[in-house]
């Protein structure tokens, strides 16, 4: 573990000016997916906007029509069982809040990132779907995410993802920064995982488990009990101290 900054003040962005730092590489581009709350950012080889809006209500409507019926899957913060017709992102989300003792919500913006991405694939050979801090790639070559792990220090940290690595989903959750509901006070907890779904569910389920620096030992042994279901590697802050396991390289930007 290693001692970063002192505590800052909740750091909010409603209009995600983090996506301004963002620079599209050679042979890419990047472009805005909105409907409803759900605001992607997305990088492909072209401009798929009409793919993806497309991609984004169908995956919006399967999970509205099944919270219609079923209206404890929006609500419930424990685990859900659903219905065996239920589809792939409703069956995706659940699964990912049971393997992590989380309600089948906590996974919403991962799965629709991975859901989206894997709609986008067969036009693109790289995809890279954000949505709310919560990314899923697709990608033939190298990636760097940055963290934001204190937003007012001036500290710029990210995580080098080899090319070989893909697709993974790396999701983020945190008391602190933004606007998801978090039981804890984690400043920050980053989860790799091979899919989308779990990725989301287990950063809120270790951020809601970190409460105090003396807490980062128990959130890193409960992220190995997950690697089975597809857990990569965690990066977590909080109470003035970082830690990392995994397949995690973190790097300087």
């Amino acid at each position: 573990m290693t001692r970063v900054g002192r505590q800052r003040a909740p750091h909010l962005s409603a209009d995600r000016d983090y996506r301004r730092s963002f620079r599209a590489r050679s042979g890419e581009l990047a472009f805005q997916a909105a409907v409803e709350q759900s605001d992607l950012w997305i990088v492909a080889r072209s401009d798929l906007t009409s793919a993806a809006l497309h991609a984004l209500h169908a995956v919006r409507g399967e999970l509205k029509a099944y919270m219609i019926l079923h209206p404890e899957f929006a609500e419930s913060l424990e685990p859900v069982a659903v219905s065996a017709n239920a589809s792939d992102v409703v069956r995706a989300m659940a699964e990912a809040g049971r393997v992590c003792e989380v309600g089948p919500m906590a996974a919403v913006a991962g799965a629709v990132a991975e859901f989206v991405a894997g709609a986008l694939l067969p036009l693109s050979a790289d995809v890279l779907v954000e949505n709310g801090g919560d990314i899923f790639m697709h990608s033939t070559r190298e990636r760097t995410v940055a963290l934001l792990p204190d937003p007012g220090s001036g500290a710029h940290l990210g995580l080098r993802i080899p090319a070989g690595a893909f697709p993974v989903s790396v999701c983020s959750s945190s008391a602190s920064i933004g606007h998801s509901l978090s039981l804890g006070r984690g400043e920050l907890v980053t989860v790799l995982a091979d899919t989308g779904a779990l990725a989301d569910a287990a950063a809120t389920a270790l951020c809601n488990m970190l409460r105090t620096a003396k807490d980062l030992d128990r959130v890193l042994a409960s992220a190995r009990t997950w690697t089975a279901h597809g857990l990569r590697g965690i990066f977590a802050q909080g109470g003035g101290q970082v830690a990392a396991w995994g397949e995690i390289e973190l790097i300087t930007l």
